[in-house]
């Protein structure tokens, strides 16, 4: 998401100059330097109703929306009008708004940044951009119940909207460790039954019969569900 521009420098600049950059090297080759998206200046761009698709995201009441359902209708008679089924970024409540034909709206300039989960401090989680070390800091009430699955490490995507951290991403799938499962029986692998089992964030997960503690299994953080074991 960061943009780039290039340099050249043919001679030394003054002293004073890159002061602070005492590991810069100067060349007549170019050198690169990165400027985080999250500093760009806002996109703004006018949809029409008939652009709308899944995914979009547009502006409504000065609040950020994602479009969940949509259906282009054309009655016998009357207008035509586009019924969708839209989520609320901020507050995440999903309601049903339907737009007249061609008519125009505002589209949310919602973008993601890929940063790491590094550490939580106090009752916030901390997630770090490895390109610029910038912080970026989630209260527990952001993270909601994504924690059960948040790990340290772990690279996810920040949703950013008019310069602040609207939603996250975890990865679609996790590797976790069981801390907590009834033992396996012999002849558990060809049973199908399942078991719950904890693990290493404190999620609580069902787990086929054959996994015991120490066990790396795949989860699914959309549904929450057990996948195979790693």
């Amino acid at each position: 998401m960061a943009g780039t521009a290039t340099f050249y420098v043919s001679s030394a600049p003054p002293p004073s100059l890159f002061r602070r950059s005492s590991s810069l090297s100067l060349s007549s080759k170019p050198f690169t330097l990165s400027m985080p998206a999250s500093r760009r200046f806002p996109k703004i761009y006018a949809l029409s109703s008939n652009d709308i698709k899944v995914g979009t995201n547009i502006e409504v009441d000065g609040a950020p929306w994602r479009v969940l359902e949509f259906l282009h209708v054309k009655p016998g008679k009357g207008a035509a009008f586009v019924r969708t089924k839209m989520r609320n970024y901020i507050t995440g409540n999903t309601v049903d708004k339907t737009f007249r034909a061609g008519s125009t709206m505002e589209q949310a300039d919602v973008f993601k940044e890929t940063k790491q989960f590094t550490y939580k401090d106090g009752s916030q989680f901390v997630f770090m951009d490895l390109n610029t070390f910038e912080e970026t800091r989630l209260n527990e009430k952001d993270v909601g119940d994504k924690t059960k699955w948040l790990k340290e490490g772990m690279d996810c995507n920040l949703l950013f909207w008019n310069g602040k951290v609207i939603d996250f991403e975890l990865p679609l799938t996790v590797k976790l460790a069981v801390v907590d499962v009834d033992p396996g029986l012999k002849g558990d692998t060809a049973q199908g039954g399942t078991k719950p089992a904890t693990l290493d964030t404190g999620a609580i997960v069902n787990v086929p019969l054959f996994i015991n503690i120490g066990d790396e299994i795949l989860v699914d953080t959309r549904t929450g569900q057990y996948m195979n074991r790693a």
